[in-house]
């Protein structure tokens, strides 16, 4: 099945969806942080640490962090949940190479690796991880059902999962406050600041396309995931979903 997101790209240049991601990454690499945390005003903090709490309870000795980015959420793992070791995939290198140094200059890069890997055809054994985290990245695969069975393969039976992902707000005057924003400030300052013309276009069109609240429940149980829900945040903005293998 094809969702309307997969079918949205940065560009519109021919290339396969995934390449082009990558490349916007790469391009945005040196402004992602500061736009992420001034865009949502640091509520994204909030957010991760709502996610990671979620996991606390298993106490996950190997996490794998998908769409890593420049690692702030494997960095805030390692540092909550004291796990042996938290593996950060992406297809940006320019986004990772920034999270390799946040890992170093927090003294975690003994815990914390970065690869570059693909999540529709990931590199590691089945049954791998305890734990699989993601923020803000599984809207952009080209493939959402073949990278959440993916996970699902990398994850231990009975293994966690703890997804953060842009939403659209559902309820009167958040729903339209919210369109108003992602549609006049948001894409003005990422360009402003990114110098990518069309990053925060694409970034606002696939959150406005992207299956949300119970049918994502759906999907991740489609994919293998035994159990789902899901919890939204801060009116709308942000649902945090959690499953089980």
């Amino acid at each position: 099945m094809a969702y309307k997101q997969e079918t949205i790209t940065p560009y519109g240049n021919g290339m396969e969806k995934s390449k082009q991601v990558e490349t916007m990454f790469d391009n945005i690499a040196h402004s992602y942080d500061l736009l992420n945390h001034r865009l949502s005003f640091w509520i994204d903090i909030i957010w991760r640490k709502t996610a990671i709490r979620q996991l606390a309870p298993y106490k996950p000795s190997a996490i794998l962090d998908i769409a890593t980015g420049t690692g702030d959420f494997a960095i805030m793992s390692a540092k909550r949940l004291h796990p042996n070791k938290v593996v950060g995939v992406d297809i940006s290198e320019g986004m990772m190479l920034i999270g390799m140094e946040k890992a170093r200059n927090e003294r975690l890069d003994n815990i914390i690796s970065f690869k570059k890997d693909d999540c529709e055809n990931l590199s590691f054994p089945d049954n791998s991880f305890d734990a699989i985290t993601t923020a803000f990245g599984i809207r952009n695969f080209q493939n959402l059902d073949k990278c959440l069975k993916e996970m699902c393969r990398v994850l231990k039976t009975g293994g966690k999962m703890s997804v953060l992902e842009l939403s659209r707000p559902l309820r009167f005057p958040m729903k339209q406050l919210f369109w108003l924003y992602s549609h006049t400030l948001l894409p003005v300052y990422g360009k402003l600041v990114s110098r990518d013309t069309e990053a925060y276009k694409y970034l606002i069109s696939t959150i406005e396309s992207f299956p949300q609240g119970e049918e994502m429940v759906g999907i991740f149980k489609k994919a293998g995931f035994t159990e789902a829900k899901f919890k939204r945040l801060t009116f709308g903005i942000c649902t945090c979903y959690f499953a089980t293998k």
